[in-house]
């Protein structure tokens, strides 16, 4: 397998951002993808760097990502949370997504980290079944919240 694993650039923004689109469809959501390149470049790379991510190649072309970005626990102190690992569709099921995980993987070793952290879709069982090779606590001991947008903005705080 010739797969090349890196820092992402300035310049895979864009390759970056068409696998967060192909994530969106594959988990039935194609409409909420907001981000766009312009903002990516910014959140990435710009003077508030809000996340990093590796890439994958395979034959000068990007085939995957993972991105992640650091967090803070109150009982903890420094975590990473992966937010995703993409591999495009033709490309899966031939380790890289593996090679991206340890990447992060070694990330946080490097970082001496308390936690790295992420989440799964319940559907989502080839995913479940990859991180169980690592050994990872899976559970449903917490539920997400979440506000969205338009609610963050409704709310009233008279």
């Amino acid at each position: 397998m010739d797969i090349t694993v890196r820092k992402g650039s300035e310049n895979d923004i864009a390759a970056a951002l068409n696998l967060i689109r192909e994530l969106a469809h594959f988990e039935l959501a194609p409409d909420e993808v907001e981000v766009n390149e312009l903002q990516m470049m910014q959140w990435g790379f710009g003077e508030h760097k809000l996340f990093d991510f590796f890439v994958a190649e395979k034959n000068k072309q990007i085939v995957g990502m993972a991105l992640y970005y650091y967090k803070y626990s109150t009982w903890k102190g420094k975590c990473i949370f992966l937010e995703d690992i993409i591999v495009t569709e033709s490309q899966r099921r031939q380790g890289i997504g593996k090679l991206l995980f340890d990447e992060v993987l070694k990330q946080a070793k490097l970082e001496k980290v308390k936690r790295l952290e992420w989440q799964v879709l319940n559907w989502n069982t080839d995913a479940i079944e990859f991180y169980k090779h690592y050994n990872a606590n899976l559970n449903n001991e917490w539920s997400n919240g979440k506000l969205v947008f338009d609610q963050i903005q409704a709310f009233n705080f008279d």
